[in-house]
Protein backbone atom coordinates (compact mmCIF):
# COMPACT_ATOMS: atom_id res chain seq x y z
CA UNK A 1 0.00 0.00 0.00
CA UNK A 2 1.36 3.35 -0.87
CA UNK A 3 1.72 5.82 1.51
CA UNK A 4 1.25 10.04 0.19
CA UNK A 5 4.20 11.91 1.08
CA UNK A 6 3.65 14.34 3.62
CA UNK A 7 3.08 18.22 3.16
CA UNK A 8 5.28 20.73 3.93
CA UNK A 9 2.82 21.89 6.71
CA UNK A 10 2.36 18.24 7.66
CA UNK A 11 6.27 18.01 8.50
CA UNK A 12 6.32 21.36 10.36
CA UNK A 13 3.54 20.17 12.41
CA UNK A 14 5.50 17.12 13.25
CA UNK A 15 8.55 19.03 14.11
CA UNK A 16 6.71 21.32 16.30
CA UNK A 17 4.41 18.50 17.87
CA UNK A 18 1.33 20.71 17.30
CA UNK A 19 -2.18 19.14 18.11
CA UNK A 20 -6.10 20.16 18.29
CA UNK A 21 -5.05 22.52 20.93
CA UNK A 22 -2.49 24.06 19.21
CA UNK A 23 -4.77 25.74 16.73
CA UNK A 24 -7.49 26.73 19.43
CA UNK A 25 -3.71 28.29 21.12
CA UNK A 26 -3.41 30.34 17.77
CA UNK A 27 -7.08 31.02 17.03
CA UNK A 28 -6.89 32.59 20.80
CA UNK A 29 -3.27 34.66 20.20
CA UNK A 30 -4.98 36.30 16.76
CA UNK A 31 -8.40 36.80 18.25
CA UNK A 32 -6.76 38.54 20.94
CA UNK A 33 -4.52 40.35 18.57
CA UNK A 34 -7.93 41.91 17.09
CA UNK A 35 -9.61 42.55 20.41
CA UNK A 36 -6.48 44.70 21.28
CA UNK A 37 -6.65 46.74 17.77
CA UNK A 38 -10.37 46.93 18.05
CA UNK A 39 -10.42 48.24 21.05
CA UNK A 40 -7.74 50.57 21.12
CA UNK A 41 -7.78 51.77 17.83
CA UNK A 42 -6.93 54.96 18.28
CA UNK A 43 -3.50 53.72 18.95
CA UNK A 44 -3.43 51.22 16.15
CA UNK A 45 -4.64 54.40 13.83
CA UNK A 46 -1.92 56.32 15.01
CA UNK A 47 0.36 53.84 14.44
CA UNK A 48 -0.62 53.52 11.02
CA UNK A 49 -0.88 57.05 9.96
CA UNK A 50 3.11 56.91 10.58
CA UNK A 51 3.28 55.59 7.31
CA UNK A 52 5.37 57.59 4.72
CA UNK A 53 3.65 56.64 1.15
CA UNK A 54 6.85 58.41 -0.49
CA UNK A 55 9.45 55.80 1.13
CA UNK A 56 9.34 52.19 0.27
CA UNK A 57 6.99 49.96 2.12
CA UNK A 58 10.36 47.25 2.84
CA UNK A 59 12.04 50.13 4.30
CA UNK A 60 9.14 51.17 6.71
CA UNK A 61 7.62 47.83 7.61
CA UNK A 62 8.63 46.52 10.86
CA UNK A 63 10.59 43.22 10.20
CA UNK A 64 11.55 42.78 14.21
CA UNK A 65 8.05 43.05 15.39
CA UNK A 66 7.02 40.38 12.75
CA UNK A 67 9.68 37.79 13.63
CA UNK A 68 8.87 38.60 17.78
CA UNK A 69 5.12 37.42 16.18
CA UNK A 70 6.43 34.72 14.20
CA UNK A 71 8.85 32.94 17.05
CA UNK A 72 6.45 33.55 19.51
CA UNK A 73 3.29 31.99 17.27
CA UNK A 74 5.32 29.00 16.99
CA UNK A 75 6.53 28.78 20.22
CA UNK A 76 3.13 28.67 21.99
CA UNK A 77 1.75 26.22 19.42
CA UNK A 78 4.44 23.73 20.21
CA UNK A 79 3.24 20.65 22.21
CA UNK A 80 0.11 22.76 23.65
CA UNK A 81 -1.71 21.29 26.62
CA UNK A 82 -4.94 23.88 27.44
CA UNK A 83 -4.78 22.37 31.16
CA UNK A 84 -0.74 22.82 31.75
CA UNK A 85 -0.96 26.39 29.27
CA UNK A 86 -3.89 28.01 30.75
CA UNK A 87 -2.75 28.56 34.43
CA UNK A 88 1.08 29.45 32.69
CA UNK A 89 -1.05 32.04 30.91
CA UNK A 90 -2.39 32.96 34.11
CA UNK A 91 0.03 33.40 35.69
CA UNK A 92 1.78 35.71 33.54
CA UNK A 93 -1.38 37.64 33.13
CA UNK A 94 -1.24 38.82 36.84
CA UNK A 95 2.12 38.50 37.32
CA UNK A 96 2.40 40.74 33.90
CA UNK A 97 0.41 43.48 35.68
CA UNK A 98 2.15 43.68 38.94
CA UNK A 99 5.43 43.99 36.98
CA UNK A 100 3.80 46.52 35.28
CA UNK A 101 2.15 48.72 37.57
CA UNK A 102 5.71 48.02 39.42
CA UNK A 103 7.42 49.92 36.83
CA UNK A 104 5.33 52.32 35.90
CA UNK A 105 4.15 53.61 39.32
CA UNK A 106 7.61 54.16 40.34
CA UNK A 107 8.76 55.46 36.68
CA UNK A 108 11.67 53.17 36.18
CA UNK A 109 9.71 53.05 32.47
CA UNK A 110 7.23 54.86 31.23
CA UNK A 111 4.84 54.07 28.25
CA UNK A 112 4.42 56.84 25.15
CA UNK A 113 0.50 56.70 26.42
CA UNK A 114 1.92 58.20 29.52
CA UNK A 115 -0.99 55.07 31.61
CA UNK A 116 0.39 53.37 34.66
CA UNK A 117 0.65 50.74 33.23
CA UNK A 118 -1.30 50.50 29.59
CA UNK A 119 -3.94 47.63 30.21
CA UNK A 120 -3.24 47.16 26.44
CA UNK A 121 0.41 45.76 27.37
CA UNK A 122 -0.64 43.26 29.96
CA UNK A 123 -2.05 40.54 27.50
CA UNK A 124 1.48 40.48 25.90
CA UNK A 125 2.92 38.90 29.63
CA UNK A 126 0.59 35.74 29.11
CA UNK A 127 2.29 35.17 25.26
CA UNK A 128 5.66 35.70 26.41
CA UNK A 129 4.91 33.16 29.45
CA UNK A 130 3.64 30.45 27.25
CA UNK A 131 6.62 30.97 24.87
CA UNK A 132 9.60 31.21 27.54
CA UNK A 133 7.85 27.63 29.07
CA UNK A 134 8.21 26.28 25.63
CA UNK A 135 11.97 27.42 25.18
CA UNK A 136 13.08 26.24 29.10
CA UNK A 137 11.43 22.69 27.47
CA UNK A 138 13.27 22.40 24.89
CA UNK A 139 16.90 23.44 26.50
CA UNK A 140 16.13 21.34 29.07
CA UNK A 141 15.54 18.38 26.62
CA UNK A 142 18.96 19.51 25.46
CA UNK A 143 20.64 19.46 28.61
CA UNK A 144 19.88 16.70 30.40
CA UNK A 145 23.03 15.05 30.20
CA UNK A 146 24.94 18.17 31.80
CA UNK A 147 25.52 17.29 35.66
CA UNK A 148 23.18 19.18 38.50
CA UNK A 149 27.01 20.55 39.80
CA UNK A 150 26.97 22.67 37.00
CA UNK A 151 23.69 24.91 37.15
CA UNK A 152 23.68 24.76 41.00
CA UNK A 153 27.21 26.80 40.10
CA UNK A 154 25.31 28.78 37.89
CA UNK A 155 22.93 29.54 40.12
CA UNK A 156 24.82 30.99 42.62
CA UNK A 157 27.21 33.15 40.14
CA UNK A 158 24.06 34.18 37.86
CA UNK A 159 21.20 35.25 40.21
CA UNK A 160 23.32 37.11 42.57
CA UNK A 161 25.00 39.25 40.06
CA UNK A 162 21.30 40.17 38.56
CA UNK A 163 20.46 41.01 41.97
CA UNK A 164 23.68 43.40 42.94
CA UNK A 165 22.83 44.89 39.24
CA UNK A 166 18.88 45.16 40.14
CA UNK A 167 19.91 46.93 43.20
CA UNK A 168 22.04 49.15 41.56
CA UNK A 169 19.48 49.57 38.34
CA UNK A 170 16.33 50.37 40.88
CA UNK A 171 18.34 52.15 43.45
CA UNK A 172 16.37 55.63 42.41
CA UNK A 173 13.64 54.57 43.15
CA UNK A 174 14.72 52.97 46.62
CA UNK A 175 12.39 54.85 48.55
CA UNK A 176 9.25 53.51 46.76
CA UNK A 177 7.39 50.77 48.95
CA UNK A 178 6.86 48.77 45.34
CA UNK A 179 10.19 48.73 44.83
CA UNK A 180 11.12 46.87 48.76
CA UNK A 181 8.28 44.85 47.69
CA UNK A 182 9.94 43.49 44.32
CA UNK A 183 13.74 43.29 46.04
CA UNK A 184 12.60 41.31 48.41
CA UNK A 185 10.64 38.90 45.97
CA UNK A 186 13.83 38.53 44.05
CA UNK A 187 16.17 38.21 47.06
CA UNK A 188 13.79 35.22 48.56
CA UNK A 189 13.41 33.38 45.00
CA UNK A 190 17.24 33.50 44.65
CA UNK A 191 17.70 32.04 48.43
CA UNK A 192 15.32 29.49 48.51
CA UNK A 193 15.47 27.14 45.08
CA UNK A 194 13.85 24.15 44.39
CA UNK A 195 15.38 23.31 41.26
CA UNK A 196 18.58 24.70 40.27
CA UNK A 197 18.82 23.32 36.26
CA UNK A 198 14.96 24.30 36.05
CA UNK A 199 15.64 27.98 37.45
CA UNK A 200 18.58 28.60 35.23
CA UNK A 201 17.31 27.56 31.86
CA UNK A 202 14.52 29.63 32.51
CA UNK A 203 16.23 32.16 33.50
CA UNK A 204 18.07 31.63 30.23
CA UNK A 205 14.90 31.36 28.17
CA UNK A 206 13.65 34.55 29.77
CA UNK A 207 16.23 36.64 29.16
CA UNK A 208 16.59 35.55 25.68
CA UNK A 209 13.30 36.47 24.85
CA UNK A 210 12.87 39.39 26.86
CA UNK A 211 16.16 40.98 24.67
CA UNK A 212 14.62 41.20 21.26
CA UNK A 213 11.13 42.22 23.00
CA UNK A 214 12.78 45.20 25.28
CA UNK A 215 14.89 46.03 21.66
CA UNK A 216 11.87 46.12 19.64
CA UNK A 217 9.83 48.19 22.61
CA UNK A 218 12.90 50.82 23.42
CA UNK A 219 13.64 51.36 19.83
CA UNK A 220 10.13 51.44 18.54
CA UNK A 221 9.83 54.36 21.94
CA UNK A 222 6.78 52.42 22.71
CA UNK A 223 8.14 52.25 26.17
CA UNK A 224 11.04 54.33 28.02
CA UNK A 225 13.48 53.60 30.86
CA UNK A 226 14.58 56.01 32.76
CA UNK A 227 18.60 55.50 31.59
CA UNK A 228 17.68 55.61 27.74
CA UNK A 229 19.19 52.37 26.87
CA UNK A 230 17.94 50.60 24.13
CA UNK A 231 17.32 48.26 26.15
CA UNK A 232 19.15 48.30 29.15
CA UNK A 233 20.76 45.08 30.50
CA UNK A 234 18.77 44.58 33.17
CA UNK A 235 15.53 45.01 31.16
CA UNK A 236 16.52 42.00 29.46
CA UNK A 237 17.74 39.73 32.51
CA UNK A 238 14.68 41.46 34.18
CA UNK A 239 12.38 39.13 31.74
CA UNK A 240 14.63 36.30 32.90
CA UNK A 241 14.48 36.73 36.39
CA UNK A 242 10.25 37.53 35.96
CA UNK A 243 10.20 34.08 34.58
CA UNK A 244 11.53 32.63 37.56
CA UNK A 245 9.23 33.78 39.72
CA UNK A 246 6.02 32.98 37.43
CA UNK A 247 7.98 29.57 37.47
CA UNK A 248 7.60 29.72 41.08
CA UNK A 249 4.38 29.67 41.14
CA UNK A 250 3.05 27.40 39.05
CA UNK A 251 5.22 24.84 40.78
CA UNK A 252 3.31 25.83 43.84
CA UNK A 253 0.40 25.50 41.72
CA UNK A 254 1.16 22.25 40.88
CA UNK A 255 1.68 21.05 44.21
CA UNK A 256 -1.14 22.42 46.09
CA UNK A 257 -4.24 22.76 43.23
CA UNK A 258 -4.51 18.46 43.50
CA UNK A 259 -4.45 18.27 47.16
CA UNK A 260 -7.13 21.04 47.30
CA UNK A 261 -9.01 19.32 44.78
CA UNK A 262 -8.89 16.07 46.51
CA UNK A 263 -10.02 17.95 49.56
CA UNK A 264 -12.53 19.20 48.23
CA UNK A 265 -13.85 15.79 46.64
CA UNK A 266 -14.58 14.42 50.50
CA UNK A 267 -17.21 14.16 52.52
CA UNK A 268 -17.39 16.30 55.82
CA UNK A 269 -17.56 12.69 57.53
CA UNK A 270 -14.19 12.13 55.67
CA UNK A 271 -12.56 15.15 56.58
CA UNK A 272 -13.50 15.26 60.76
CA UNK A 273 -12.01 11.34 60.04
CA UNK A 274 -8.67 12.47 58.31
CA UNK A 275 -8.24 15.60 60.65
Amino acid sequence: MLHSKPSFLQRIARIFRWNRTSYFMMSAFFALIFLIGYVWWPLLEAYIATYDPNISFWRQFDWLLLGDFLVMSLLIMADANLRKDLPIAFIGLMGGLVIESWGTQTELWVYYTNERPPLWIIPAWPIASLSIDRLYRLLRSKMESIPEGVFKFLHWVLLPAFYGYMLFFVWPTLDKSLTIMALILCGFLILTPTDHRAIVLTFIAGSGLGYFLELWGTTRWCWTYYTLQTPPFFAVLAHGMAAVAFWRVFELYQLFIPKLLARLKKSPSELMAAD
